[in-house]
């Protein structure tokens, strides 16, 4: 990942493992990029194949986490008064990748694709669920410089 935008942050996790399994703390009331505090915290299932994209928000931050599977994460700020404005992101979270939360803040565009699955997402959003807080935009809004027909190798 060698673009960057203002604002998002991709926390490494430790991993703590041994002959049982592992322990991994997420996210910790006190991490400075969760000072927008909890609002709801969500599961998802995506099947193999299938792509959710674009959205963002007027006010919501969101925190994603891979549990299983591997997810293609697209970003793209989409904030006119950004430092990083224009600028995308593109990586792959999940199974055999670095283990790592994303913070995406409000204005960034986000969306994702199901590379190895069924992936499980796991979200937790500093607002309840509000429709009037995001903002749709097709998965191939000529806007944004993303293919999500094409991308990262899993490795």
């Amino acid at each position: 990942m060698n673009i960057s935008i203002d604002g998002v942050v991709v926390k490494e996790l430790e991993t703590h493992s041994d002959e049982r399994g592992f322990f991994r703390e997420l996210i910790r009331v006190t991490d400075d990029f969760f000072e927008e505090g909890f609002g709801q915290w969500s599961h998802s299932l995506v099947r193999e194949g299938v792509i959710k994209a674009w959205h963002l928000h007027r006010v919501q931050v969101d925190w994603w986490y891979v549990v299983s599977g591997v997810l293609r994460v697209g970003l793209c700020d989409r904030r006119d008064d950004s430092p990083t404005s224009g600028n995308v992101m593109d990586f792959l979270m999940g199974d055999q990748q670095s283990a790592c939360v994303v913070r995406i803040p409000p204005g960034v565009a986000h969306g994702y694709k199901a590379v190895q699955g069924p992936a499980n997402i796991f979200y937790m959003t500093s607002r309840v669920y509000d429709p009037d807080d995001i903002i749709h935009l097709d998965y191939d809004d000529p806007a944004i410089d993303f293919d999500w027909l094409q991308g990262p190798a899993i490795t």
